[in-house]
């Protein structure tokens, strides 16, 4: 009994040791949230969990509107006195401009659009949601898919959905591990198989050039780059990246007719990116470049690898839930 005693008075004095570092971090090193958003809108089928409902994204707004200051991305932000959240979408998406952004400029809260620049125009769904297309909706029996591939070839049955299931998930794996011709060869594989050709749902298209624009030209929204063919750069070669990252800046530039500061790693995660895509970024003068991992900024923070946290479809309950989650 006395040594659980001792326990518990050791760990409430280790409890409010972190509450009262926590405090004093609060008041002279405030930290910044980052959160990163894909879509705005209603989808019956979403296995990736990317998108949230019109209707979610308002509340979600509400919240941090009456709780912190919510600032932009590219500000600098040793001028922020208290904590405070950043608003962010990667991607790009169509419904970004056409239903993220009304509610965003009805509210006045800022938020920095990473456009992946290869996809815009193409009305062609992005590799991740055209494996959906052609491999979760098939409908009726088929042939095992087999991929023809010197080094990942394999077969894969497909008529039960838990079969279908599992192609999507280990092409989704392995994609991410190859350059993008090679992506587009097993695409290609996929839509003949399944008789389909490259048009995809209008759902899920990419924006348009003039979407792009509409963007950009709110006095709420900065845009950022977000690579030419959203591949994970650290299976690129150093030249690959530079093409990726600078193209993808320079396409964003031409069509919105201004600067780009800011970039984001595609995905994002620790693995997604290494030191030369750290340095590329760096040397091209961003001033800023976003992850895909929690946790929050802080002055200290490597502004070239900032911390984000991802929001998921809830209701304004949860997601306040959650962010007090974040900040502990």
């Amino acid at each position: 009994m006395t040594e659980n005693f001792a326990y518990r008075t050791l760990s409430s004095g280790w409890g409010a040791a972190r509450r009262l570092k926590n405090r004093l971090l609060n008041v002279f090193d405030p930290p910044v949230l980052v959160l990163v958003y894909h879509r705005v809108t209603t989808l019956a089928v979403d296995p990736l969990a990317l998108a949230v409902s019109p209707e979610n994204f308002r509340a979600q707004l509400e919240y941090l509107k009456t709780g912190f200051p919510v600032i932009r991305f590219e500000e600098d932000w040793t001028e922020t006195r208290k904590p405070a959240v950043v608003v962010t979408f990667d991607d790009g998406y169509a419904d970004n401009a056409t239903q993220a952004l009304p509610v965003l400029e009805e509210m006045e809260i800022p938020a920095t659009f990473f456009v992946s620049s290869g996809t815009l125009d193409t009305r062609r769904e992005f590799w991740w949601d055209e494996l959906e297309r052609v491999i979760l909706l098939l409908e009726g029996n088929h042939a095992p898919f087999e991929l023809k591939d010197l080094r990942y070839g394999r077969t894969w049955a497909v008529n039960s959905i838990a079969q279908r299931e599992i192609l999507y998930r280990d092409l989704h794996a392995l994609i991410s591990k190859i350059l993008p011709e090679r992506r587009e060869e097993w695409l290609e594989q996929l839509r003949s198989w399944a008789g389909l050709d490259h048009t995809g749902r209008e759902a899920n298209r990419p924006l348009t050039s003039k979407e792009l624009e509409t963007l950009a030209a709110s006095r709420w929204t900065t845009i950022g780059a977000h690579s030419v063919t959203h591949t994970p750069l650290s299976v690129l070669s150093e030249e690959e990246q530079r093409q990726e990252i600078l193209a993808s800046r320079e396409k964003l530039e031409q069509l919105i007719g201004g600067g780009i500061e800011v970039f984001s790693y595609p995905f994002g995660r620790k693995v997604d990116y290494n030191r030369t895509s750290v340095r590329i970024c760096r040397e091209a003068g961003f001033a800023k470049a976003a992850a895909n991992f929690p946790g929050q900024a802080h002055r200290w923070t490597d502004p070239w690898q900032i911390p984000r946290q991802l929001v998921r479809n809830w209701d304004g309950e949860t997601f306040a839930a959650k962010i007090r989650s974040f900040w502990s």
